[in-house]
C-alpha cells in the first residue's frame, strides 16, 4: 500500500501523511507534529528490521515460545545499543489509522527541505545521522558503520542510517537540496562532509585529505574553513546534498550572540568551547 504524503512549506517544511485504515507509519521520537483522533500512537524501543513490517516478532505459533521472545528481546537490545552508539533516538513512534482514513504530520529539526524516497526493494538508501523523519512500516531502518579510517577522518561520515525494503521513507536536511549523479561529473564529486544528506546503494562514499602536506594544503586547512577532509562520492546513482551544514549554522548562531569561537583562521583552529 503506497504511502500518501504531501510535503508542504518552504523555509521549514513538514510532511502531511494520509493513512488508509490499518496502515502504519513510524517516525523517530521528536519528529511528530500532529494527528487526527482516529490515529493511534505507540512508542517502541524496537524498530522495523528483517522485513517484519514494524510488527513485534515472536510470541505467535511460529515465534518459538520463550525462545522466540528471547530472540526478540535480544534483537531489540542490539538495535537500541546500535542507535545509542550512533547517537540516534532510542525509540520510535508508530501511528496506525483505525476505523477510517487518518492524518499525521511530521517535521525535521532544522530549517530546510524534506524529501520522500521510494524504495522498490532493489536498492538501499543511506542517509546522514538525524536525516530520518518517518517511513511506512514496510521500510526497515538500520545503522551502517563506515570503516574506522574513513569514519575517524570524516567526522560526520562514521555513522549512516540505512533504509531497505519497499515503501516510502521521508528524510530532512538543512537549507536547500540539490540532486546529482556523480556519473554526470566524471564519476566522482568531492563535497564538504557536512553537506551529504543521502545517497543510493552503489555510490561509494569515502573521505580524503584536503590537499597534501604542503603549503597550499596547509592554507586550505587553516584558512579555508573546511578542516582537513572532504567527502568523496563515486559511481552512478542518486545523491542528495544540502546547502547548509549544522556546523555553519551553529557558528552563525554563536557569532550572532557575540560568541564567535571560529577565530580568524577558520576550520583547523576552530573551537567549540564556551
Amino acid at each position: 500500500m503506497t504511502l500518501q504524503q504531501e510535503i508542504v512549506g518552504s523555509a521549514m517544511q513538514m510532511a502531511v501523511v494520509s493513512l488508509q485504515p490499518g496502515q502504519t507509519v513510524y517516525c523517530e521520537a521528536g519528529k511528530f507534529l500532529f494527528k487526527t483522533t482516529n490515529v493511534t500512537m505507540e512508542t517502541r524501543l524496537g524498530g522495523p528490521s528483517g522485513g517484519s513490517g514494524g510488527q513485534p516478532q515472536g510470541g505467535g505459533p511460529s515465534g518459538g515460545g520463550m525462545g522466540g521472545m528471547l530472540r526478540q528481546a535480544m534483537g531489540t537490545a542490539m538495535q537500541v545499543g546500535q542507535r545509542a552508539l550512533a547517537g540516534e533516538s532510542l525509540a520510535f513512534q508508530y501511528f496506525t489509522a483505525q476505523g477510517g482514513e487518518g492524518t499525521v504530520g511530521f517535521a525535521g529539526v532544522l530549517p530546510g527541505e524534506m524529501r520522500a524516497l521510494e524504495l522498490d526493494g532493489t536498492r538501499a538508501w543511506f542517509a546522514e545521522k538525524d536525516a530520518f523523519v518517518a517511513a511506512e512500516a514496510s521500510v526497515d531502518f538500520g545503522i551502517a558503520f563506515q570503516g574506522g579510517r574513513t569514519g575517524m577522518k570524516g567526522g560526520e561520515g562514521f555513522v549512516l542510517e540505512k533504509f531497505t525494503g519497499r515503501g516510502t521513507v521521508i528524510i530532512a536536511g538543512a537549507g536547500n537540496f540539490i540532486d546529482l549523479d556523480p556519473a554526470d561529473f566524471g564519476g566522482r564529486v568531492e563535497v564538504d562532509t557536512g553537506c551529504v544528506v543521502a545517497f543510493e546503494e552503489g555510490i561509494r562514499y569515502g573521505v580524503q585529505r584536503v590537499g597534501g602536506l604542503n603549503r597550499q594544503g596547509v592554507m586550505n586547512a587553516v584558512f579555508g574553513g573546511e578542516g582537513l577532509s572532504l567527502a568523496t562520492l563515486e559511481g552512478s546513482g542518486r545523491v542528495i546534498l544540502q546547502s547548509l551544514t549544522i556546523e555553519s549554522l551553529a557558528n552563525a548562531l554563536r557569532k550572532a550572540q557575540g560568541g564567535d569561537k571560529q577565530g580568524p583562521t577558520g576550520g583547523l583552529f576552530s573551537t567549540n568551547a564556551g
